[in-house]
């Protein structure tokens, strides 16, 4: 079975949260988003880097997860979340 070549770019979204004052999942409207592209290296994570708009972001190419992620070379407070969506190239 061949291995699944990664997307080329992402858009990334910033959400405050990852609930509602319920509990209920919803993050929220996004307060920050931005265009990553492949860099061609490993995360940390072990996933595909991406850098773009003051974001280095770790994504999983099977689920589209954000596995690590840096907003302005700061690492996101507790709470916060980061969503990505594949763009087209």
């Amino acid at each position: 079975m061949a291995e699944m070549e990664a997307p080329r770019r992402y858009e990334v979204r910033l959400y405050p949260r990852l609930a509602d004052e319920d509990g209920h999942p919803d993050p929220g409207e996004p307060v920050r988003s931005g265009t990553v592209e492949a860099t061609g290296r490993t995360g940390e994570s072990g996933y595909p880097r991406y850098e773009g708009d003051g974001f280095v972001a770790d994504i999983d190419p099977s689920t589209g997860t954000v596995e690590a992620v840096t907003v302005d070379g700061e690492e996101l407070d507790y709470g916060w979340t980061v969503g990505a969506t594949v763009e087209p190239w």
